[in-house]
């Protein structure tokens, strides 16, 4: 369509408007934002003088942020035998004022209040599974703590490829709503079946018999392999509650909430749903440990821990089934935000690539220092803490009651710690808040291996305290526990996320993915695969614990070089960014110059740059379909 203006003195508009069109002042904006659309008089292009429009009637639009009142400008055809319009800007409202609740739209809480509902749900979950999973592994007879490492790296790791290489393929065959489906609902078949038929066979089920026979004959240094065989559905079960974790957690939960929100409102909600995670942590911990007490009033021969488990695993298919109903709820309900098609290509890079990545950076190879050191040391110092528990609460009652209080103290701890950490960083910066996690993990490992090493001189002094050196190696490893988990997340993933940021945009994608493939795999089975070597080694994992202490020193020594290093590089980063933006903004800045003639009063509305400004009106030519 080719619109021919044959008038004087008008504004004509692009065919394209802008966003950044016209920004009025409070006047104009209380003219043209009145509750009730109207046409202006005294703005038509019929009076003072000017012609009529023989070919369109146009109307304006103007986008207000603030109101978010959004006015259409198009220009509509007028009939062609020459009964045009009047010629007249008409300022209309394109949809109806949105209604809002504290502040945030009724269409915004819709997906934001079932979603955080589901997070607060799903880490209940969670956290009772987390705790119930050690309790069975560590305090089954035949069993300890010994058995995590090898349980992490010869099942658990195995079974979550698996996992992952199945649900890509049921990606490609099913919808989403039925794969989400697909996935959650064998996780609450499992752990109803597990409370009620499983846990209550598990003696007829296990083969105690034939596993003493090889510990016999293998010797005790196979206490911790072996056990995998002798309790599988214990295992089994540690393996779908860690799966729940990153499945649940980081497939369904996070896939679907960047599904259905905006940037904008994921900016504002999402840092509400880390401290509701903190709340569901406070809450499930008080469960446990409720029902964990339950044997105290119960009579003799009753197995107290079969109740709790009843009693907590139907919690979880109860939870559960409400994370099904919202999901349910959010997909028929909740309005989906316009997505572009375009989709962005993700560099795939193998190991060997992301290895040969990672050296050839100094930055990166930092970075992935600071994620490694963290998964090893955790995992040296948790696995010994839990060897420890179990000595100080052999009965699965006073264990589960014991991880309750510790959830508990672990969501008041990180809650705390997320709204301080916004000073800390502002207060101190990147560098400081980088390396507080490393230093409370090492202040707090060397207290809690000093006990153990040294408990026996140390009895007298302790005593006074009234604690056994025992029990305060394990109250000392619960807040070492605690401590480095609440810094970890609330400074240390803040910390890593950031550091990306300076970089360039090739660095930083391929980094992300090479720290992805290969250092967080490596963190998390790195100290497992130590400690298998220690206990194969020196026959236990109490023999190993003075060399564990030793690679604890060594590795977080490493991590606080790495985070001095990274926090030079950073800051020069971050200076020179700075430098760049200050230099675009003195060179590059263009202010839109209003152009206005007298000549035969014309003049249109230019959009050079995007921005619109007047200028003389040159030819008909400017608007072509």
């Amino acid at each position: 369509m080719e619109a021919v203006l044959q008038s004087k003195g008008f504004l004509s508009l692009p065919s394209n408007p802008k966003n950044k069109f016209l920004n009025p002042s409070n006047g104009l904006k209380h003219r043209f934002f009145s509750p009730n659309p109207k046409i202006l008089g005294g703005f038509s292009l019929n009076t003072n003088g000017l012609h009529k429009l023989n070919s369109s009637t146009l109307k304006a639009s103007i986008f207000d942020k603030k109101d978010k009142k959004n006015f259409i400008c198009k220009a509509e055809s007028a009939a062609v035998d020459g009964g045009g319009g009047d010629g007249e800007v008409v300022f209309e409202e394109s949809e109806t004022g949105k209604q809002k609740i504290l502040g945030v739209e009724v269409t915004t809480l819709k997906k934001i209040i079932p979603l955080g509902m589901m997070f607060f749900c799903i880490l209940f979950n969670y956290t009772i599974l987390r705790d119930t999973k050690d309790v069975l592994v560590v305090t089954a007879r035949g069993s300890s703590a010994e058995i995590i490492p090898f349980l992490k790296t010869w099942v658990n790791l195995p079974m979550a490829i698996g996992f992952m290489l199945l649900y890509t393929k049921l990606s490609n065959v099913l919808s989403k709503q039925a794969l989400f489906y697909s996935v959650i609902v064998p996780f609450i078949a499992f752990f109803g079946a597990f409370g009620f038929v499983l846990y209550p066979l598990s003696n007829y089920i296990h083969p105690q018999a034939f596993a003493d026979n090889l510990l016999n004959i293998l010797g005790p240094r196979f206490l911790g392999p072996l056990a995998i065989m002798r309790i599988w559905s214990f295992c089994l079960f540690y393996v779908m509650a860690e799966l729940w974790g990153s499945v649940v957690v980081s497939v369904l939960f996070w896939g679907l909430a960047n599904q259905i929100t905006t940037v904008d409102e994921a900016k504002r909600f999402y840092p509400l749903f880390g401290l509701g995670a903190n709340v569901a942590l406070i809450f499930s911990g008080r469960t446990v440990k409720y029902f964990s007490n339950l044997r105290k009033t119960l009579g003799p021969g009753v197995d107290g821990w079969a109740i709790s488990l009843k009693a907590m695993m139907s919690i979880v298919v109860g939870m559960g089934l409400v994370i099904c109903f919202l999901y349910w709820w959010v997909n028929n309900y909740a309005p989906l935000p316009a997505r572009s098609k375009k989709k962005k290509e993700k560099p795939k890079m193998g190991t060997m690539e992301s290895l040969k990545f990672l050296m050839s950076s100094r930055y990166i190879r930092d970075l992935a220092t600071l994620v490694v050191a963290y998964g090893i040391s955790i995992n040296l110092v948790e696995v010994t803490w839990k060897s420890k528990l179990k000595a100080q609460f052999p009965s699965p009652n006073e264990y589960s009651s014991f991880m309750g209080d510790f959830s508990t103290a672990t969501g008041i701890a990180t809650f705390t710690m997320m709204l301080v950490s916004q000073f800390i960083f502002d207060k101190y910066g990147w560098g400081v808040a980088a390396k507080i996690t490393p230093s409370v993990l090492l202040l707090t490992g060397v207290g809690f291996f000093s006990l153990i090493l040294f408990g026996d001189p140390l009895a007298p002094v302790i005593g006074k305290l009234g604690l056994t050196p025992l029990l305060a190696a394990v109250y000392v490893g619960a807040l070492q526990n605690i401590f480095s988990k609440s810094a970890k997340y609330s400074l240390f993933d803040p910390c890593k996320e950031m550091a990306y940021i300076p970089l360039d945009e090739d660095t930083k994608v391929k980094g992300k993915a090479a720290i992805d493939v290969v250092c967080n795999p490596l963190g998390k089975s790195g100290g497992a695969l130590i400690q298998q070597f220690m206990i194969l080694t020196f026959g236990s994992l109490a023999n190993s614990t003075p060399y564990l202490g030793g690679v604890l020193l060594v590795i977080v020594l490493a991590w606080l070089a790495a985070a001095k290093s990274l926090d030079t590089q950073f800051t020069a980063l971050r200076r020179e960014e700075e430098l760049e933006k200050e230099m675009e903004r003195a060179g590059a800045a263009k202010i839109p110059l209003v152009e206005a003639e007298n000549e035969e009063g014309n003049g249109h509305l230019n959009t050079e740059a995007g921005d619109f400004s007047i200028s003389p009106f040159e030819s008909s030519d400017s608007y072509n379909d």
